[in-house]
């Protein structure tokens, strides 16, 4: 079902992007700035793992320095049919994990080293199994894509808002038109972004799904995400880059009442009953 969502999701991502460069009077301009989003995000997409490794200082670890870890996730990994990915550590009290990489054979896994200290290894190989999942369905791939459509719409209603303010409009129609522009570019950004954010959504179901079965016990990762949840609101990762946190298996900000809207996880409640009842089925 989520795959489906996720489908349709990017489905209307593209509509919009069509419908805003239509509404702004042609599709060369829709074209011109879907090419530069793309490029943008295919240099993300293609150095996204050293990127995000630097930004948050990560070192990468051997069997001799954390065997647990190494061994957690040389095995989930063959249980999975995916190469090995790299491991490394985060010095951070926020316990969070995350996974990168363009593909499965350039996959990487990062946890913190609070993560290390409240979970135990169960719990761990939930984690990290969860983890193993989003490698191996590329969900770096298909956030990538959505965050290219998503700026690309983002970028030309900037734009149109721009030209639409500074060139005014001499008669009621044509600033009937400019008006009609700006709400709808104001629109079309506010939408790309829930959508995005909702495929993030999406992926993290998925990948609490696979994760749950690739760990053989649901309850490994409900366990965690509880620990987990507890923990980050106790030390919080206030350093995190908010374009990071869709990456993170559990979200570093606080989200709450309307800002819920614009969260890059879902409920966290909802997880966890989601593994319970899938533990309590089998």
């Amino acid at each position: 079902m989520n795959q489906v969502k996720t489908f349709l999701l990017m489905i209307v991502l593209t509509i919009i992007l069509v419908a805003l460069g239509g509404i702004i009077g042609g599709t060369s301009g829709a074209q011109i700035a879907f090419v530069i989003a793309l490029a943008m995000n295919f240099i993300s997409y293609w150095f996204c793992d050293k990127i995000v490794l630097a930004m948050y200082g990560a070192r990468q670890v051997s069997e001799t320095e954390a065997p647990q870890l190494y061994r957690i996730v040389a095995s989930l990994s063959q249980k999975a049919s995916v190469p090995m990915p790299r491991v490394y550590m985060i010095e951070s009290d926020s316990p969070n994990a995350f996974a990168t990489g363009r593909d499965p054979a350039h996959g990487v896994v990062a946890v913190t080293t609070g993560i290390m200290r409240i979970l135990n290894r169960e719990e761990l190989e939930g984690v990290l199994a969860h983890e193993m999942s989003h490698i191996k369905h590329r969900d770096i791939l298909i956030q990538s894509v959505a965050a290219a459509i998503a700026g690309a719409i983002t970028m030309i209603g900037s734009w149109a808002r721009f030209g639409a303010i500074f060139s005014g409009g001499s008669s009621d129609d044509e600033r009937g038109n400019i008006f009609t522009m700006i709400i709808f570019s104001i629109f079309a950004a506010v939408a790309a972004t829930l959508i995005q954010l909702a495929i993030s959504r999406s992926r993290e179901y998925l990948a609490d799904d696979g994760g749950a079965l690739l760990a053989g016990n649901p309850l490994f990762l409900a366990n965690a995400l509880k620990k987990l949840n507890a923990g980050v609101a106790v030390h919080p990762m206030n350093d995190a880059n908010p374009s990071t946190a869709p990456l993170f298996i559990v979200n570093p900000f606080s989200a709450k009442g309307l800002l819920s809207l614009f969260s890059t996880h879902p409920p966290i409640e909802e997880r966890i009953k989601r593994l319970e009842d899938m533990a309590y089925r089998r």
